[in-house]
């Protein structure tokens, strides 16, 4: 107990800087995946609270007396993403283990289908953004887990969150009486493979969709509107990049925004800006090991086509020494 105490105690006294931690972890999953065109719902986090610490500790101390519960509870900075279809988690898990270390990755619906069953579906990755001057046992070294430097991130789809939260507080926030286990186990396991077969459709309707929107005619727009509405900007740039996936609402309109800073105010003159750019060369320039997203391709044509122009936009102020490095990947490619 005595142990335990002093692992409490030492969390308490770290929780402010772990919650800063979280908070930069956040920020900094969801400008990576925002900056790569992928779409989701929700990139959220947390920090461990002190009772569940002490729960976990207790746990691993009775199995190992001899642990550091200050490094192997490894979840004591949280991120969550939830995106749509599963294919982006894919996506978005491919992203991360490019720009941070990856010490652990499990897909704990693939562990559960391996065993013939149905249940709770999620990946999780273990990641650490490490450096040279970090602090703490992990200084130097991307390998090791250090709190202050590493999160646990949980990838799901909405349909796979919206049955492991309702599992979650049934089974451990509820009281269920004996009697009833059997047959809630036989329904959540009948809910998790209606769920597994609903976001196989949701990916297929995706699909579907995206190939009906590459094959239509932006035609059809009225030219003569001279704003270029979220709507009409996914729908000519789906035919543009038909290969490519979705991305969020609001990005479409943030880019509508730099559309107007170039003065181009139809879809007429995007298309004819557009027309001398090879953007299938400007993609392999970039050599994106995920798929990007369609404004994230419409950005990389924008940045290919006005060089300085487009990095000194107003709206591109946040971001001009990330856009100078994607430039750069234009000027050095063969």
């Amino acid at each position: 107990m005595r142990r335990l105490d002093r692992a409490v105690a030492d969390y308490v006294a770290s929780r402010e800087q772990l919650i800063s931690a979280t908070e930069e972890f956040v920020e900094l999953v969801r400008g990576i995946i925002d900056d790569a065109g992928i779409n989701y719902l929700t990139v959220t986090g947390r920090t461990k609270s002190v009772p569940s610490f002490t729960a976990k500790a207790r746990g691993i101390l009775a199995a190992d007396p001899g642990a550091d519960p200050l490094v192997a509870v490894t979840d004591q900075v949280g991120v969550r993403v939830i995106t749509y279809v599963q294919r982006d988690i894919d996506a978005v898990a491919e992203l991360l283990a490019e720009q941070f270390t990856v010490l652990d990755d499990r897909d704990l619906g693939e562990e559960t289908a391996a065993a013939g069953r149905f249940g709770y579906a999620s990946r999780h990755l273990l990641v650490s953004r490490a450096a040279g001057d970090a602090v703490g046992p992990a200084a130097g070294d991307p390998t090791a887990y250090e709190p202050l430097t590493c999160a646990s991130i949980q990838l799901r789809t909405v349909l796979q969150h919206a049955w492991a939260e309702f599992e979650h507080d049934i089974r451990y926030k509820g009281t269920v009486p004996p009697e009833q286990v059997p047959d809630l186990d036989r329904r959540f396991t009948l809910a998790a493979g209606l769920i597994e077969l609903a976001d196989r459709e949701f990916g297929a309707i995706r699909d579907r969709l995206q190939a009906g929107l590459g094959d239509s005619s932006v035609g059809a727009i009225d030219a003569l509107d001279p704003r270029i509405s979220a709507q009409e900007l996914a729908t000519f740039l789906a035919g543009r990049y038909s290969s490519a996936g979705w991305s969020r609402t609001d990005h479409y309109e943030w880019i509508s925004g730099l559309l107007l800073e170039l003065g181009i105010a139809s879809l007429d003159e995007l298309s004819a800006t557009l027309r001398d750019v090879d953007s299938a060369a400007v993609t392999a320039a970039m050599g994106y090991r995920y798929p990007p997203g369609a404004v994230r391709r419409l950005d990389d044509d924008l940045l290919s086509r006005f060089g300085d122009t487009y990095v000194a936009l107003h709206g591109n102020a946040h971001r001009r020494e990330a856009l100078e490095a994607r430039r750069a990947n234009l000027t050095t490619s063969p």
